[in-house]
């Protein structure tokens, strides 16, 4: 229930914010390659500890966005579903993919260059929705709720918006678990590199 009500928290304010950027209003959508951090394996013996820093897999993202322009700088706030995988290899030799599920809500200032091209940063609301290790019996996230931030470039041709941005999450992180007598520590801060497509629902063709 707690949950859920997060959730709709998120949605509604975020909603708020895209209906009040009146200059324009879009659907993005895209594809990262992404990791997280180190996954960190206790045996029963307490000086035996195993690192693994993962391998970045593709993932993918999709939702709304809006922006309000201010001369040559502008706000974009953004609502976005957000898939990511991590590959680790376990002590046992077995590699299992971890998965995290998340809705993302940045909030970017963006900077006009030259002709269509643009400068952004900003940070970057996170909430985790499901995270999940394939094969292992998890517990939820230390933290549901967290910050990253995002910094990037991007290019406006008409409706059409292309993306790449670097984001990393800030805020200290970790799932933990126990199986087979051994516990878990996996960083589940992300560091992602994305390239999204965005269309213009708002502005007039030319």
């Amino acid at each position: 229930m707690k949950k859920r009500s997060i959730v709709f928290s998120i949605l509604f304010f975020t909603s708020i914010m895209l209906m009040n950027a009146q200059n324009d209003f879009g659907i993005k959508g895209g594809l990262s390659y992404n990791t997280n951090g180190d996954l960190e394996e206790f045996s029963s013996e307490v000086t035996d500890i195993y690192k693994n820093d993962g391998k970045g897999k593709a993932g993918f993202n999709v939702g709304f966005y809006g922006k309000l322009d201010l001369g040559s700088i502008y706000i974009r706030p953004e609502l976005v579903y957000t898939k990511t995988t991590s590959e680790y290899e376990l002590n046992t030799g077995f590699t299992e993919d971890y998965n995290i599920s998340k809705i993302d809500v940045p909030v970017l200032v963006g900077f006009k260059l030259i002709g269509p091209l643009n400068i952004f940063a900003g940070p970057a609301f996170q909430y985790i929705l499901d995270n999940d290790l394939e094969g292992v019996s998890i517990s939820d996230v230390e933290n549901e709720y967290s910050v990253g931030v995002n910094i990037g470039a991007s290019l406006e041709i008409g409706r059409f918006g292309l993306d790449v941005r670097y984001e990393r999450g800030l805020s200290e992180n970790e799932a933990e678990w126990t199986d087979a007598g051994e516990t878990f520590k996996l960083d589940s801060r992300p560091e992602q590199l994305i390239l999204s497509v965005s269309y213009s629902l708002s502005k007039k063709n030319n």
